[in-house]
């Protein structure tokens, strides 16, 4: 479904402050150990299988095989999207992966493939796969791009334990920096076919071209609605139908 942290600038009145107040103090405390994506080495150029489990229970991206979600597309090329997770799993870079597909439709399509704002009428297969800790990776995508191939890196689709100000690439693709994401809230709300959804994950991903859309991730059911926030094109994406399948 269609895939580092910033720098913290400490203001120079925020460090006097704190270093005014730790002179005074004789004992200092431990440092917190890493937690969350600060664990991570993100992007990673060659992920170690066996930090990785089969399937994808991710409850914020649930990519269980033979699942699908259809959005409706408004403003832009208008039309449909279609995401489906294939049936098989598949191995890259040593890892075993979930395909997910991806196609749109257009409210007037032209003969042959069509590409509108990044859409495309041709099929489109991602790689994701879960590491031990729950956190989802971006591997590929078919045809354009694999980790370790040609210096592409995987980044991170879904964090395990998503926290507001989280940052992280969500890939780093030959040719360019790859699109970029940052937690934005945890309590995401809209109506959608699924009714008043509410404690959603909201997510902004920029891309090196200027675009930034935001995304609400529903507990159990994924990407519900995406809106464009600076870009060429006022683009809305709602979930219209789903079928979740259940983890074995």
């Amino acid at each position: 479904m269609t895939h580092h942290a910033p720098d913290v600038v400490r203001r120079a009145v925020a460090a006097v402050a704190l270093l005014t107040l730790g002179a005074g103090c004789g004992t200092a405390s431990d440092p917190s150990p890493p937690s969350g994506v600060d664990e991570l080495t993100v992007p990673t150029p060659s992920p170690d299988p066996a930090d990785y489990v089969d399937g994808i229970d991710n409850p914020w991206l649930p990519l269980t095989p033979g699942s699908s979600w259809a959005y409706a597309v408004t403003g832009g090329a208008g039309g449909g999207v279609v995401v489906t997770v294939a049936d098989d799993p598949v191995t890259i870079a040593g890892v075993s992966a979930i395909a997910v597909q991806t196609v749109a439709t257009f409210t007037a399509p032209e003969p042959g493939e069509v590409n509108v704002e990044g859409w495309s009428t041709t099929p489109r297969t991602d790689y994701y796969a879960q590491d031990t800790r729950g956190n989802v990776w971006w591997l590929g995508r078919e045809g354009r791009w694999q980790v370790g191939e040609d210096g592409a890196e995987a980044g991170i689709a879904m964090l395990a334990t998503p926290r507001v100000g989280d940052g992280y690439r969500e890939a780093l693709v030959p040719g360019s920096e790859g699109p970029t994401a940052e937690v934005a809230a945890l309590d995401g709300t809209a109506d959608t076919v699924l009714g008043e959804l509410e404690d959603m994950v909201v997510i902004d991903v920029s891309t090196p071209d200027g675009l930034v859309q935001r995304g609400f991730y529903a507990r159990g059911a994924g990407l519900v609605h995406r809106e464009t926030l600076t870009g060429a094109s006022e683009e809305t994406l709602e979930l219209s139908a789903t079928t979740i399948e259940a983890d074995d």
